[in-house]
C-alpha cells in the first residue's frame, strides 16, 4: 500500500521541488520563476510551498500564497492539498492552474470557500517558439524606461480592472500593484507603444525562466481597438521575448475572448492546453 504524506517544504527541499517544476516548464513558469529567485523560504517566496510525497518521494507541489496553484498534481495529491487548504482557511485571492487539477481542487474547496466571485473554467494555454511571418512587429513598441513608469501606470490599472473586475488600487491603495509594475519595468520586461504621451498598447513578460516565459497584461487603449495593434504589438513583444528571455513563450486567455485568441494565433501562438482560474 502506498504511503503518502503532505508537508510544507523547506529550503533544503529546493532541488527536488525544482525538478518537479522544471518537468513542465511552460505550465509551471509562474511558480518556477518565483522559486528560482526566492527559493522556498516562505517570507521571500510570498507563500508556502506544499509537497505531496508518495512512498517517501516528492511527487507534487502546491504553491499557497496570493494564489493557490496545484503543480503536477494528480487526484490523490489534489485531495491532500484541499485538506490542508481547508484547515488553513482561505488566504488567497485566486486558485489558478491547469484546468483538471484546479477544477477538482475547487470542487473540494467550494463548500467551505465558496461562492467565488468568478470561475473561468476554460482558459486556453497558448505557446510559440517562433513568430509568424505574416504579422510585422510594431516598430514603436519598446521597453519602458524607469522614468516612464508613471505614464504606464494608468494603462496597467485599466487593464487589471477590465480583466479581473476589481481595481488593483483597492485595499492597500495599490502599493503592492505599483511595486510589481515597477519591478517589471526595472527588469526590462514591460513593453508599450506610447503616442503623444499616452499608452496605446502594452504587455509584460510576467514570468521568466531560462526554459519558458509568460506574457501577461496585454491591453490596447479602447479608442485604438480594432486597428490591429494587438497583433503588431504582440509580434513586437514576442520578438523581444524570444531574443532576450526564453526559447518558448506562452500566455493564457479567456475562452470567450475570441478576438484575442484569433489575434494570438495570427501572431504565431497555438493552443496546447487549458488553464482555469477561480477568483475571490
Amino acid at each position: 500500500m502506498t504511503q503518502t504524506t503532505t508537508r510544507v517544504l523547506e529550503p533544503s527541499d529546493l532541488g527536488a521541488a525544482l525538478a518537479i517544476l522544471e518537468s513542465e516548464p511552460v505550465a509551471n513558469a509562474f511558480v518556477t520563476s518565483r522559486v528560482q529567485v526566492a527559493g522556498l523560504d516562505p517570507w521571500r517566496l510570498g507563500g508556502e510551498m506544499w509537497g505531496w510525497y508518495a512512498d517517501g518521494r516528492l511527487r507534487s507541489l502546491c504553491y499557497a500564497g496570493a494564489n493557490l496553484v496545484p503543480i503536477c498534481a494528480g487526484p490523490e495529491a489534489v485531495r491532500a492539498f484541499a485538506d490542508r487548504a481547508r484547515r488553513a482557511g482561505r488566504r488567497c485571492s485566486s486558485i489558478v492552474g491547469p484546468a483538471e487539477p484546479t477544477a477538482l481542487l475547487w470542487r473540494l474547496l467550494e463548500p467551505g470557500w465558496g461562492p467565488a466571485r468568478e470561475v473561468r473554467a476554460n482558459q486556453p494555454l497558448m505557446v510559440t517558439e517562433s513568430p509568424s511571418a505574416d504579422i510585422a512587429p510594431d516598430p514603436l513598441v519598446r521597453r519602458i524606461r524607469k522614468d516612464e513608469t508613471d505614464t504606464l501606470m494608468p494603462a496597467c490599472v485599466a487593464m487589471f480592472t477590465e480583466e479581473v473586475g476589481i481595481s488593483p488600487l483597492a485595499g492597500d491603495g495599490g502599493l503592492l500593484y505599483q511595486a510589481r509594475v515597477a519591478e517589471l519595468v526595472g527588469a526590462g520586461r514591460s513593453f508599450a507603444r506610447i503616442d503623444d504621451g499616452k499608452v496605446v498598447f502594452k504587455a509584460e513578460i510576467g514570468a521568466a525562466t531560462t526554459q519558458a516565459c509568460q506574457i501577461q497584461g496585454v491591453w490596447v487603449a479602447p479608442e485604438h481597438r480594432g486597428k490591429g495593434l494587438s497583433e503588431t504589438g504582440m509580434a513586437a513583444v514576442l520578438r523581444y521575448a524570444l531574443a532576450d528571455v526564453a526559447p518558448i513563450v506562452s500566455l493564457y486567455v479567456n475562452d470567450y475572448n475570441a478576438p484575442a485568441r484569433k489575434a494570438y494565433r495570427r501572431v504565431g501562438f497555438r493552443e496546447t492546453g487549458t488553464f482555469m482560474s477561480v477568483l475571490f
